[in-house]
């Protein structure tokens, strides 16, 4: 499944400074435009106090978190749609990614150079949005070209196809035209189907990271309000984080070191915690888990899949040969604390094949191949 995170935005607005935070695997950052060239790419475990509870209670001799591959992209320049500063290369980098992070400099320093001289989240997050919408603008273009030829020349199935991609198309233009997502558009399920091959990058979901400095982490500011406020306006998440700080802070040895920093300034968990967490669920990802003496570890499904599904993650075996799930939730296991307990209290569940696992379920499978 796409389990990954494309972060975007213009150059030097501190995108690798945060990868590098966020990966503990430093990318190249330096003070001037498209450093990066090609995308860097890594593993970050996604943060679940869940795991930890379980594990503490378990005393497994693995713990295994579940994860998202975080990928950083060069910055976008105006004019990147037609080819500016690599923009075409860098595009379709993005094509590839389930979710994007828009990284916005919400931070005033006159040592580092912002590529248009002045620091304007509002007048940024347009620039990035425009010409995302005028890549995918050209993308159905050329789709709109294919169906119609189609339609000329082929049947009535061919036809029908057509017009369904047709309608959708007619739907999405006028969004990317005014430079909006085409996210917004009104789609029915057979739209959406017929111009899935596309990959339109205004499709996939978005969230936007400011980037502050210190005094914006601890107090906020304006251009903090100003991306929150757009964000709002398109339903999108914000999540604010500090480079700088996020860069010192991977940089300690140890968790517990870590967690002192965090405290010293007053924090309960990092910026790149909240962005792996809303990342993780932006892209519809839910996580249930395997518990016991050898391992606890958190699997990865999508929301709506059912118990067979979610077997399968494990192993194709498990989907196959699907016999029932055993199953608690961990609202249970921290109300009663042991399997034992939540056995007795009749919260311990066999479930079937059209079960639709929650998240947080706690799961054993019984299967035969």
């Amino acid at each position: 499944m796409a389990i990954n995170c494309g972060i975007v935005g213009l150059p030097n607005v501190g995108k690798s400074t945060i990868f590098s935070a966020l990966t503990s695997a430093p990318a190249e950052a330096a003070n001037y435009p498209f450093c990066t060239i090609n995308p860097n790419i890594g593993i970050v475990d996604v943060p679940d106090p869940r795991l930890l509870r379980l594990a503490d209670s378990f005393k497994p001799k693995k713990v295994i978190p579940a994860t998202v591959e975080f990928v950083d992209i060069a910055g976008l320049v105006k004019g990147a749609s037609k080819g500016e500063g690599l923009g075409n290369q860098f595009l379709s980098h993005i094509r590839e990614v389930g979710v994007i992070a828009q990284v916005v400099r919400c931070f005033e320093n006159q040592d580092i150079i912002h590529v248009n001289n002045k620091v304007d989240p509002a007048s940024d997050i347009e620039t990035i949005n425009i010409e995302l919408a005028l890549a995918d603008l050209d993308t159905i273009d050329k789709r709109a070209d294919r169906a119609q030829r189609a339609a000329r020349v082929q049947g009535k199935d061919a036809q029908k196809e057509s017009a369904v991609v047709m309608s959708a198309i007619g739907k999405i233009r006028p969004l990317l035209e005014d430079g909006k997502a085409a996210r917004h558009a009104d789609l029915t399920d057979e739209e959406r189907a017929a111009i899935y091959d596309c990959h339109l990058i205004t499709m996939k979901p978005l969230m936007y990271v400011c980037n502050v400095d210190e005094a914006g982490m601890k107090n906020g500011n304006a251009h903090i309000e100003t991306v929150r406020a757009i964000a709002d306006a398109e339903g999108a998440d914000t999540v604010v984080i500090c480079g700088k700080f996020e860069a010192e802070l991977a940089d300690l040895e140890s968790q517990e070191e870590r967690l002192a920093f965090l405290e010293e300034i007053g924090l309960t968990e990092s910026g790149l915690t909240s962005l792996a967490r809303a990342a993780f669920h932006l892209l519809g990802l839910r996580t249930y888990f395997t518990a016991g003496e050898d391992e606890c570890r958190a699997w990865t499904i999508h929301a709506g899949d059912t118990a067979p599904k979610a077997a399968g993650v494990i192993h194709t075996d498990f989907e196959r040969g699907f016999i029932k799930a055993e199953v608690y939730s961990f609202d249970d296991f921290v109300t009663y604390g042991t399997e034992q307990k939540i056995r007795e209290a009749g919260r311990y569940r066999m479930e079937g094949k059209d079960y639709i696992v929650a998240d947080g379920d706690i799961m054993f499978f019984k299967f035969n191949v």
